[in-house]
């Protein structure tokens, strides 16, 4: 009877499910594989490495362009006033080009152009344009009739200078202008700007004291000032405004 019952104690036991023992693991579920997931992360890597090799092969593809290195006024050529600088090449900006330098000084600026500025072709043209009702003088003065600091882009006053009993006698005789535009204290011109100041080199003088200097003034006032620049009787000041 005892044998039995040992026996059946031991079909007992061994009828109960292992227990895992310490420092076992328990098997691990397979992973899913996930392939558009890693097709999509190879493909942003190689949109990258593109990327930055076409900035690599763009920044290195430069061309030589045109820079104005001083202000250009309206109606005026860029002169030597010009400097060459590399830039990125852009299909969409029209630079004139270093090589075409030589064929930029026969235009004319269409409106002022600061120093510093890199030129695209639509800034000139063949002939100045005018704004409507403005009119170019050209003056030839002697030292002592305009600023010494005069530059392009200054505004300045007119006035009518000389010799008055002159004046009044050619008046009388009827050789003189009409009116009196200019004398004493009205500016003939009150706010004429200048478009052209020359270096002080030796082409640019007419003779070692006159300088040629041009003003854009009101065309009803251009008939004034050319018959006093032509007899040499205007004088140029500096006015509030520059």
């Amino acid at each position: 009877m005892k044998i039995q019952e040992r026996t059946g104690a031991g079909n007992n036991r061994s009828a109960a499910p292992a227990q895992p023992t310490m420092g076992e693991r328990l098997p691990a579920p397979p992973r899913e594989r996930k392939p558009a997931l890693a097709a999509l992360a190879v493909l942003l890597i190689l949109v990258g490495a593109l990327g930055a090799t076409m900035l690599v092969l763009r920044a290195g593809d430069r061309i030589e362009v045109v820079k104005v290195t001083g202000d250009i006024q309206a109606g005026q050529s860029v002169g030597n006033n010009v400097d060459s600088v590399l830039v990125a090449e852009d299909s969409g900006i029209n630079y004139v080009k270093w090589s075409q330098v030589d064929a930029l000084k026969k235009l004319k600026a269409k409106s002022t152009i600061y120093g510093g500025t890199l030129v695209i072709g639509e800034m000139f043209a063949a002939k100045s344009s005018l704004p409507a009702g403005k009119a170019i003088v050209g003056l030839s003065l002697k030292e002592g009739q305009y600023p010494q600091n005069i530059q392009s882009g200054d505004i300045v006053a007119a006035y009518q200078v000389g010799n008055s009993s002159s004046s009044s006698s050619d008046d009388e005789t009827g050789t003189g202008s009409s009116g009196s535009a200019g004398t004493g204290s009205t500016p003939i011109v009150s706010d004429a700007r200048v478009t052209f100041v020359p270096k002080d080199n030796g082409d640019s003088t007419i003779s070692s004291t006159n300088k040629r200097i041009t003003v854009t003034v009101d065309e009803s006032e251009a008939a004034a000032l050319a018959r006093a620049a032509a007899a040499n009787q205007v004088a140029l000041v500096q006015v509030p405004g520059n």
